[in-house]
């Protein structure tokens, strides 16, 4: 019984001692840097939403990319003509740099919900109350009166350019229709137009 017991507290303490030394410091997360940040691009944001015409006319003009950050998948089938990629789950400041000339270029940036017309591609982003199956009468009757909320990619990607230092950020501000003659797409699933 004395050797069982033993065991047992040598056991017991050999768990609190890899316990201790298990233990990790706080992840490299700061909810108050986001929202610092969020306050930050608001009002840059909101002097940067440009029509359809005039990102095409920007996209042509010297020091200036348009931005994709999709999945690969998704930009791969297809994207706006020209655009550069890269994953928005792969932002570092190294990637960026290799894809972002420097941080004076001019960036236009779009996601899904600027298109409509292919919801396989360009899927809109946007949560709908009472979707979401609920056990509580109460929270589905209150989800059925919420308005949706738009859950794009552009505001993300907005605020990860503006936080790496990007400033020359401009947003695709329009639902465009993927038939729209004036856009052009490339892509796997493109075809030319006749």
């Amino acid at each position: 019984m004395r050797k069982l017991l033993a065991v047992s507290m040598l056991l017991l303490l050999g768990n609190t001692v890899l316990a201790q030394v298990m233990s990790y410091p706080p992840a490299k997360v700061s909810f108050h840097d986001f929202k610092e940040l969020v306050t930050a691009v608001e009002l840059h944001r909101a002097e940067r939403l440009i029509d359809l015409d005039t990102f095409l006319k920007m996209s042509k003009e010297p020091d200036t990319i348009i931005f994709d950050s999709r999945s690969d998948f998704r930009y791969d089938r297809i994207h706006v003509k020209g655009a550069r990629h890269l994953s928005f789950t792969d932002f570092t400041q190294d990637n960026l740099r290799k894809v972002i000339p420097g941080v004076d270029t001019r960036i236009l940036i779009y996601c899904n919900n600027n298109f409509e017309g292919n919801q396989t591609d360009f899927a809109s982003k946007m949560f709908v109350p009472g979707t979401v199956p609920s056990g509580d009468v109460f929270t589905s009757q209150f989800q059925v009166q919420e308005k949706p909320r738009m859950m794009a990619l552009n505001i993300p990607t907005y605020v990860n350019l503006y936080g790496y230092g990007y400033r020359n950020v401009y947003e695709l501000h329009e639902l465009v229709d993927v038939k729209d003659p004036r856009i052009e797409f490339e892509g796997s699933i493109v075809t030319k137009r006749e």
